[in-house]
């Protein structure tokens, strides 16, 4: 028979928590807090700064870039080649079997997967060709995207470093580059305007 000390609800053989419990529960309470509070400033203090994000990508007005010719920008510290081509080398471009190329492997960061070289995996709109304009051999920056420089033997880009020769879609033809020129991620925002990154 029970007492009729017994709280209300109060299990048989369950002592009630005492005054130290409680307290134990408060302070333990107080220190996952405390951990929080410190946790979350420090897991911010990771993100990147303004300055990186700002890096991040890159709008670029290409309206005054001519047909046949180019410019280089800098992207994440990268040089990137924007080329206005021709009708005359988009036509070549896409006239090149894959059998004839070094690398069959598009290197577009805009298509997943492993899609082929074809010249339309390797653009989003025919006449404007993006790569970065690094040398998939050594690093060194190839030629082609200024007035006057040489073009290579297939008039894209060509590596003086070490003679690598890139057509207009950026592809390696020839020379010890082992791939294609990559193509980074951009969209275009309007007819004469892209973003990169």
């Amino acid at each position: 028979m029970s007492s009729t000390t017994d709280a209300p609800g109060a299990v048989e053989g369950q002592e009630e928590p005492s005054r130290r419990d409680f307290i134990h529960l408060l302070a333990g309470g107080a220190a996952a807090a405390a951990g929080i509070g410190i946790a979350i400033p420090l897991i911010h203090q990771m993100n990147p700064d303004a300055s990186v994000r700002a890096l991040a990508t890159k709008e670029v007005d290409i309206g005054a870039v001519e047909v046949g010719s180019g410019i280089k920008v800098m992207w994440q510290g990268k040089p990137v080649f924007i080329r206005h081509r021709t009708e005359r080398e988009i036509e070549e471009a896409r006239a090149v079997p894959l059998t004839a190329l070094k690398d069959p492997i598009a290197r577009n960061e805009n298509l997943g997967g492993s899609p082929e070289a074809t010249d339309d995996n390797r653009v989003s709109s025919a006449e404007w060709m993006v790569v970065l304009g690094v040398c998939t051999h050594l690093g060194c920056v190839p030629l082609g995207t200024d007035e006057g420089d040489n073009k290579g033997d297939y008039n894209g880009w060509f590596c003086p470093c070490h003679g690598s020769h890139y057509d207009t879609s950026g592809r390696i033809r020839k020379g010890p580059a082992p791939q294609n020129l990559d193509v980074p991620p951009y969209t275009f925002l309007t007819d004469t305007t892209i973003r990169i990154g």
